[in-house]
């Protein structure tokens, strides 16, 4: 797909929209949102296509992905599957996109939902290190890619993306809080539980013999021994950033690690809203409904507005719209801190109907959802607010499909099933953890990684796609330790660009072995 010129059709707001939206973003601020200065722009489908394509930004690098996500975006809306109202990117300040063939009630609806975004974007803690001159560095990348592909040919360049953009996804989103995320080195990512203290809490009179002097002189020691083994090692611990490693250690020309940083880059840009993809939906849901059902829908657009607002938060009996579960349980949070329908006293109560009738009239229920909106992401978001009178409710149940009838039927009503499920879907943006274990397995410079079982085994055609990436990218074997079929394995990948699969291969090029007693173990053991 070409590039966006910079003169492609563009329109400001007209002089009533302007008006609307002046009076939509004074009402927001009203109620207490609080974002950076959000400019709107009205395009035509094609151009919000192309936007779409290319993740909301006008200007990417070249590359095939952009226009295979381009003609998706366009044969949706050719048939009817589908189409984008508005979009919104996280920069300071806020550009908001609106499609020019909205209905003016559409264009309200829209600019209401984008200044519920435009707060979470502020004020979320996860999107704290976000660079919010993203649409300049976007340029910028798009300038250097191109850069080298007239230097070294556009096919070789887009051949090390594909390797890059293969991993993409294997980073530890949480290190841009420790330091940020350009400067997380090997420390980073270790795996939980290493080099923790033993000390047992205690009185100041019981110290000595709840943590004896000697025992604590002995952990010490322990410590500085596994400390003095692990210098020389490569990394020095198991590191989940595999793409920083990579950029540290890797033998890269000079062209190739800047666009393997440009990849990184861009994957740390996005993580926060991969990790706040509930929250961020239901947040700016809550908003739109309650600026348009108040304030801005008029008694001629309310079935209109409606039938565009169900759309928007229609889910199926077993289904999960991340819109409809977002905005219920901001709505479900708000109600019962406006009551008091929670912590203990609340569920101490025992008598028939006593919870459902409690009310301590506190109404704290708009102070908690902005307190929840700023310090939580998906997976806390849902391990606290998720209830099982909720779960019921909105008829969150486990579905699977019928082999013999083909129809869709309730596997299971479990609370703790459904919740866990949820759960284990939103961990680490639904990515597996995998850590670089040794930089230097066996002496020879291969590249030993461990998926550290949580689980679900790892699907071994991905494997084997990410095996060949870092095996293009590390320039020497590379190797995978994953459990597969419930035995420990380890996949290899040896020679650069495939080859003949070993006995036993998992897919062409890539070997896999069952670990014993007699396969070295690498640097750092993660299971």
């Amino acid at each position: 797909m070409p590039a966006m010129p910079s003169g492609m059709p563009r329109t400001e707001l007209s002089p009533e929209l302007r008006a609307k939206r002046e009076q939509i973003e004074a009402t927001a601020r009203s109620y207490g949102l609080d974002f950076y200065p959000v400019i709107f722009e009205v395009i035509p489908f094609d151009v919000m296509n192309q936007f779409a394509a290319y993740q909301g930004f006008p200007v990417r690098y070249p590359h095939w992905r952009w226009g295979m996500e381009y003609e998706k975006l366009s044969k949706r809306d050719a048939y009817g599957m589908g189409r984008i109202y508005e979009m919104v990117i996280n920069t300071n300040p806020v550009y908001a996109y609106l499609q020019e063939s909205n209905a003016a009630v559409d264009q309200k609806l829209v600019m209401s939902h984008v200044f519920g975004h435009a707060d979470f974007f502020k004020n979320n803690f996860w999107f704290s290190q976000t660079n919010r001159k993203m649409l300049d560095e976007m340029a910028n990348h798009a300038t250097r890619v191109r850069r080298y592909a007239d230097a070294h040919g556009a096919e070789t360049v887009e051949r090390f993306l594909d390797a890059c953009l293969s991993i993409e996804g294997l980073i530890d989103p949480y290190a841009q809080f420790g330091g940020g995320a350009e400067s997380a080195g090997e420390a980073g990512g270790a795996v939980p539980g290493e080099d923790e203290d033993h000390r047992l809490p205690s009185k100041g009179y019981m110290e000595k013999f709840i943590n004896p002097p000697e025992e604590m002189a002995r952990q010490r020691r322990a410590r500085a021994e596994a400390e003095a083994a692990r210098k020389g090692r490569v990394p020095e611990r198991p590191m989940r950033d595999l793409l920083a490693f990579l950029l540290s250690h890797a033998r890269l020309e000079p062209w190739q690690q800047d666009v393997l940083g440009i990849v990184r880059s861009e994957a740390y840009y996005f993580a926060p809203q991969a990790m706040t993809k509930i929250m961020n939906e239901g947040w700016a849901s809550y908003w739109h409904s309650k600026l348009m059902t108040q304030h801005f829908a008029e008694a001629s657009e309310i079935v209109h507005y409606c039938d565009q607002h169900a759309g928007v938060i229609h889910m199926p009996a077993g289904g999960f719209n991340p819109y409809k579960i977002g905005l219920e349980l901001f709505r479900d949070i708000e109600r019962r801190w406006n009551t008091g329908q929670h912590g203990p006293r609340w569920e101490d109560l025992g008598g028939l109907g006593e919870r459902e009738r409690f009310d301590d009239g506190s109404k704290r229920g708009r102070e908690k959802i902005f307190e929840v909106r700023r310090v939580y992401n998906d997976v806390t978001f849902i391990e606290e607010f998720l209830t099982p009178d909720f779960v019921e409710q909105h008829r969150m149940f486990q579905t699977r499909r019928d082999s013999a009838s083909g129809e869709v039927r309730i596997a299971s009503r479990d609370f703790e099933r459904v919740k866990q499920t949820l759960l284990h879907h939103l961990t680490n943006r639904g990515e597996p953890f995998v850590y670089v274990a040794d930089g230097n397995y066996l002496n020879r410079g291969e590249l030993y990684l461990a998926h550290r079982f949580t689980g679900l085994e790892i699907d071994a055609a991905k494997a084997a796609e990410v095996l060949r990436a870092v095996r293009m990218i590390w320039g020497r074997p590379v190797h995978l330790q994953a459990r597969y079929r419930e035995d420990m394995c380890l996949f290899t990948c040896a020679a650069a660009g495939g080859g003949g699969a070993g006995s036993g291969g998992a897919d062409e090029g890539i070997s896999r072995q069952k670990i014993s007693e007699d396969v070295p173990k690498p640097a750092h053991w993660v299971e």
